[in-house]
């Protein structure tokens, strides 16, 4: 089932109750300082009236101080807000069809599947797959023409056995007519299913592989 997941910062909510506590204390500080001041004044002697030049600056340093905590409540605010619409935007990626960079790809029913991309033609390329441990479990020669070209394995080893469903990468090495190496590019695609934002950056899962939002080059409607 389809599904997005995350949860704000934990930086975010720390800040927000480390800015709540120290504004309640600032309230709390300025009433006292009030009443010590009015007491103060009422207090004073008129042949030795009171010097208001140090309440003057502990007024300033209140002021100062509750401003830069409601520049963090609004700092904070924004930040939420901003983390809220890519959450939203994330969520758009569900259900739609994407071309990320990649080797690795999900076996899934006898089969999985990789774009790959010469960089100009090839006399004989290479396609080796290879298991979760880094053992080859197949190989393939073939042609290859330049641009990008959907390259599916059947899902079974040297022997013709079928292997079982699970994370294989793809590794290609080609060259020309003159022998000289060809660069291959290779890249995964798939519906994605989910979308997980809990690390702050979105990570999409097509078939049981994760894709860093970074990777992706191609998105289309299915």
């Amino acid at each position: 089932m389809a599904s997005v997941s995350g949860s704000y910062s934990a930086l975010t909510s720390t800040q927000a109750t480390s800015a709540g506590s120290a504004s309640k204390e600032i309230a709390g500080n300025f009433q006292d300082f009030l009443l010590l001041l009015t007491t103060q004044l009422k207090n004073q002697s008129p042949l030795d009236p009171l010097d208001t030049n140090q309440f003057t600056q502990q007024l300033v340093q209140f002021a100062g101080v509750e401003q830069q905590l409601k520049s963090n409540d609004t700092l904070g605010s924004i930040l939420t807000a901003m983390q809220a619409t890519s959450t939203s935007s994330a969520a758009g990626y569900v259900g739609m069809k994407i071309t990320a960079d990649g080797s690795t790809a999900a076996l899934a029913n006898g089969a999985a599947s990789w774009t790959v991309t010469p960089a100009k033609d090839t006399k004989s390329a290479t396609v080796t797959i290879s298991d979760q441990n880094g053992a080859a479990v197949a190989t393939k020669t073939l042609a290859l023409k330049a641009g990008a070209q959907t390259f599916t394995w059947d899902g079974r080893d040297a022997s013709g056995s079928a292997l079982p469903d699970g994370i294989y990468a793809i590794t290609v090495r080609a060259v020309d007519a003159s022998g000289q190496s060809v660069a291959v590019s290779t890249e995964l695609s798939g519906v994605v299913s989910a979308v997980n934002v809990s690390s702050g950056s979105p990570v999409l899962t097509v078939g049981t592989s994760t894709i860093p939002l970074s990777k992706v080059r191609t998105i289309a409607y299915q």
